[in-house]
């Protein structure tokens, strides 16, 4: 997993997460831009589709916490196999813009 949050926020995403794996920082963002994933626009982040997911959540009754980080950095999900080849590339369109957990385990090659 890939985080541009460093410090702090990247301590606190990993206790929260109960992330498992090793969490890298890329404070330059450039694995960001290799990938495609630049600033989303002011509608990709609150529009109708991130009011949608935070709605979601609030009648799951999670509590919402507020961004301390860069809200409009885009997001996304690539799989990379274990020759470098990658095998699943999608770019957020905006904060609740995530694929299917089924999507990114088809694309793994177990044999």
């Amino acid at each position: 997993m890939v985080t541009f949050e460093a410090g702090l926020l990247a301590r606190s995403y990993v206790e929260d997460t109960s992330l498992i794996w090793p969490l890298l920082v890329d404070d330059t963002r450039e694995t960001y831009r290799n990938y495609g994933m630049l600033a989303a626009s002011f509608w990709d982040v609150w529009g109708p589709r991130t009011w949608w997911a935070y709605g979601k959540e609030i009648a799951k009754g999670k509590k919402l916490i507020k961004s301390e980080g860069d809200i409009r950095q885009r997001g996304g999900d690539v799989l990379i196999g274990p020759g470098g080849t990658v095998r699943f590339h999608h770019i957020g369109v905006g904060p609740a813009d995530r694929p299917p957990v089924e999507a990114l385990l088809n694309r793994i090659d177990l044999s």
